[in-house]
């Protein structure tokens, strides 16, 4: 990922946020490589009852949700249902970002490069959030960089970023675990540990 980035390396005007959890150890390394400040972008993505991998939308910081139309509609997911598990959800954000500062405020971004990075793209409901979170701190350049995501998944972004950069493109797209040869849980003490 790092060397599709390179274009970056060494300016002083660029940030690389993590998504948290999964995308802080990809972005740790991006950040190292291109010798830019590491910061974490905490969003939750709201799963589907009985299938939490699969996002019907997604939950960032100051009430921003975007939610998947093309999965609520055809499973019949109620309004009730996407509260229900957004307001949990929200706990869970709020709970990670406390836990995660530790009383740092989150970066400035304004008139920067920010460098927004996830260990991959499904749906893109999780990222969709995170630059609505982030462009309106008002970078200069909104830059989203992936191992592996789905052609629509980055195609949805066009407009809402300045640049997506996806290293691979599967087809079929099973699943991001599927281009992984260890695709562990990442912890919240590893998180911490890579923010300091």
């Amino acid at each position: 990922m790092a060397g599709l980035l390179t274009a970056y390396r060494g300016r002083r005007d660029v940030v690389v946020l993590g998504l948290a959890r999964g995308g802080v150890p990809v972005a740790s390394e991006i950040a190292a490589a291109l010798n830019a400040p590491l910061d974490a972008c905490v969003v939750r993505k709201l799963g589907v009852p009985g299938h939490e991998e699969y996002a019907m939308g997604a939950l960032g910081g100051g009430g921003h949700i975007v939610v998947n139309q093309d999965v609520v509609g055809p499973l019949q997911i109620s309004q009730q249902t996407l509260s229900e598990v957004a307001e949990a959800e929200g706990r869970e954000l709020v709970r990670r970002e406390t836990d995660y500062r530790r009383g740092r405020p989150p970066p400035n971004v304004t008139g920067r490069t920010v460098i927004l990075v996830d260990d991959g793209m499904a749906t893109g409901a999780s990222m969709r959030v995170a630059a609505e979170v982030v462009r309106e701190s008002g970078p200069r350049t909104l830059v989203v960089a992936v191992p592996v995501g789905t052609e629509s998944a980055c195609r949805q972004l066009t407009g809402i970023v300045d640049d997506v950069v996806c290293a691979d493109l599967p087809t079929p797209f099973a699943a991001v675990g599927e281009s992984y040869r260890d695709f562990d849980q990442v912890s919240d003490d590893e998180v911490r540990r890579l923010l300091r």
